[in-house]
């Protein structure tokens, strides 16, 4: 039996600049993650959270909590930009240009602006991308640039935690 790794994510060898990384999740923001994401961040603005305040606004319904549009399409990007990354170093050109609704679903893509070494830790570079999410009719909703700390495939925070059991899994087991 042959042991398969999962996807385990890039490291600062892997990333090329221009590469473009049309991330595989998109997210349908129901309005019970908009309600709990405005009042666990204690927004009080009630164009999130009263329907009808939202009704009499130019949009005509409620809008999603905007840092709610971003943490989501953040966390899109990770599976195949940060997932080996151990800080965040920056976000920058922060632009939300379309509204998000409750009922929308959200994409992200990323592309590779920068890679460079890292003068202070050898076995770590420093990426930078930019990201923009889109909606589900395409239209773009939010864009940013990020920069993170990312480890290189052979450093020690890179090496896997998964447990080894005593008795490996077997199809004999079942």
């Amino acid at each position: 039996m042959t042991i398969k790794q999962g996807w385990q994510g890039r490291f600062y060898e892997d990333f090329e600049v221009g590469d473009v990384y049309q991330h595989p999740l998109g997210r349908t923001i129901s309005e019970t993650d908009n309600t709990w994401f405005t009042l666990l961040t204690m927004n009080t603005n009630q164009a999130h959270f009263n329907a009808q305040v939202g009704e009499s606004s130019e949009f005509g319904r409620m809008l999603v909590v905007s840092p709610l549009t971003i943490a989501i399409a953040m966390g899109q990007s990770v599976v195949d930009t940060s997932q080996n990354a151990f800080a965040n170093l920056g976000v920058d050109e922060l632009r939300l240009s379309a509204p998000v609704f409750v009922g929308d679903t959200i994409w992200s893509e990323s592309i590779v602006l920068d890679k460079r070494e890292s003068g202070s830790r050898p076995t770590a570079g420093i990426v930078s991308i930019r990201t923009r999410t889109l909606n589900q009719d395409a239209v773009e909703v939010l864009t940013f640039k990020r920069a993170f700390y990312v480890h290189k495939r052979d450093a020690a925070g890179a090496a896997s935690l998964f447990p080894q059991a005593a008795t490996p899994l077997s199809l004999e087991d079942v």
